[in-house]
């Protein structure tokens, strides 16, 4: 049954009085989107929606015009859809940078909408006054003028292009960067290592007086002139004097180690000076002085007894014992750098060639011998070949050290183990300018690597002496690989 209001609005029998309503605006909105006004604004609405995704903002223009068609009627939803366009577009270009593909296909259908209607700018909050202002952008739309020829042109190199130098050039550059160590700390590490000495000097005369030991001396490759990259090793002697006559040396091959390096320290007379004439005596195992007992007696006064915080302070450094090592070693730790001194006993004068013997801890049967010392007469040997054409062979020999050290490989080829090197090409009749320092280089390195493919460096001064012997094959196959390498890149070991 149909009301008299439903039959005077035409509305048939069983149709919801909202469609004849919604009926005739539709049909009027859809001929007045027919015309070009609105088809722009409908596809550019259909446009922001696929660009946004859908978001909050495309939807409630949507319903907004959906409803002024009912309300305002066809004219009034044109104007309104105009209106809500333009608005919504500045808050696009506000908050979002145009893209260039949009510029491209609609911005003359866009631009003519916009421009119909006028709207104030939007002020600027008060914060941002207090940022800093970027420079404009043109619009990508807008027309840019001609450019000048010489702005397209590729802009000027910022800095030279480096040379090319030759390996005898980088080797030099890297003697200056990276081997000689600076005077400054070379004199403030004889100075501490001096000054250390004779408080420890005071202290073992005091501690042990029936004990006569020497003065104690700094030495090693820093004095010398040889010491590469950094002062970070010195060593202190500890001379042990014995009484003539009371002592007599043994090799070491005629002992029970059968050890080349080292050497037994024997009592003797004991017929006519018996145990306990000399104060050495009770440091006796076997009838052979021992260095382990004396190295035991000195680590426990290095270690409990020295107040080193106070000889510390009075020197303006930090000392202390490195008890986890079993060489006698102290820490040194100065503002400006930080060294390691290390304490030898040494008995001098063992042989007609003043070889050292040394108190160093060894295992096994050789425990009780004294290490031998080549140090005094291989830097002997090298100074008096150097002096002879003033050559370059402790330049070699430092420039080798300086490579070995920083190298996580090489690092295990010490300071004796390259002076044999040296001491075994030094001797040879060729040239040891400094111009023929690079050719040297590599000659050191195919001698290394000849020594290490037959695993044999024999001591220059003791030929029966192995350098090598203590190498594990899978150290010497490294060392070996690395070498090698070099020689095919030698710049790739600076």
């Amino acid at each position: 049954m149909t009301s008299p209001g439903s039959q005077h609005l035409g509305v048939k029998s069983g149709q919801r009085p909202g469609a004849f309503l919604y009926q005739p605006f539709s049909k009027a909105w859809k001929l007045a989107g027919s015309r070009e006004g609105l088809v722009t604004m409908a596809e550019f609405s259909q446009k922001q929606r696929k660009q946004h995704g859908g978001e909050g903002l495309g939807s409630v223009v949507d319903f907004l015009l959906a409803n002024a068609r009912l309300v305002l009627g066809v004219g009034g939803a044109a104007v309104l859809g105009i209106a809500t366009l333009a608005v919504k577009r500045l808050i696009d270009r506000a908050t979002n940078p145009r893209d260039e593909d949009d510029t491209k296909g609609d911005s003359w259908k866009e631009l003519s909408l916009l421009r119909a209607t006028s709207h104030p700018k939007p002020q600027p909050s008060p914060a941002a006054f207090s940022q800093p202002k970027s420079p404009v952008s043109p619009s990508p739309s807008a027309p840019v003028g001609p450019t000048p020829t010489h702005s397209q042109t590729t802009p000027k190199l910022s800095s030279v292009a480096p040379l090319c130098l030759t390996f005898q050039e980088k080797l030099l550059a890297f003697e200056r960067n990276h081997v000689i160590v600076p005077e400054a700390h070379v004199t403030l590490v004889k100075q501490l290592a001096g000054d250390i000495g004779l408080e420890l000097q005071a202290y073992l005369r005091s501690k042990f007086s029936e004990l006569p030991f020497g003065v104690l001396v700094p030495s090693g490759p820093l004095y010398e002139g040889l010491q590469a990259g950094t002062a970070e090793h010195v060593r202190l002697l500890v001379p042990l004097e014995l009484e003539p006559g009371l002592w007599s040396l043994v090799p070491g091959m005629d002992t029970v180690a059968r050890e080349p390096r080292c050497w037994a320290v024997r009592r003797t007379q004991l017929e006519f000076h018996p145990r306990g004439c000399s104060p050495w005596d009770r440091f006796l195992v076997g009838g052979y002085l021992s260095p382990r007992v004396l190295l035991e007696l000195l680590r426990k006064a290095l270690s409990a007894s020295v107040n080193w915080p106070a000889i510390g302070s009075l020197l303006g450094c930090l000392i202390w014992p490195n008890v986890a090592s079993d060489e006698l070693l102290l820490k040194v730790h100065h503002e400006c750098l930080e060294f390691t001194l290390a304490v030898l006993m040494v008995v001098p004068g063992a042989s007609t060639d003043d070889r050292l013997l040394l108190a160093w801890p060894l295992e096994g049967l050789a425990s009780n011998l004294w290490l031998q010392d080549l140090y005094p007469v291989e830097t002997a040997r090298l100074r008096a070949l150097d002096d002879q054409d003033a050559g370059t062979r402790r330049r070699l020999l430092l420039l080798l050290c300086g490579v070995c050290r920083g190298h996580p490989v090489l690092v295990r080829l010490g300071w004796s183990h390259l002076t044999q090197v040296i001491l075994r090409l030094g001797e040879e009749e060729v040239a040891w300018t400094e111009e023929a320092l690079g050719e040297r280089f590599l000659q050191a390195l195919e001698f290394l690597v000849g020594s290490l493919e037959q695993a044999s460096l024999p001591c220059h001064f003791n030929p029966s002496v192995n350098l090598l012997g203590s190498f594990r094959e899978e150290e010497i196959d490294d060392i070996g690989y690395v070498l090698y390498s070099g020689l095919q890149v030698p710049e790739s070991l600076f």
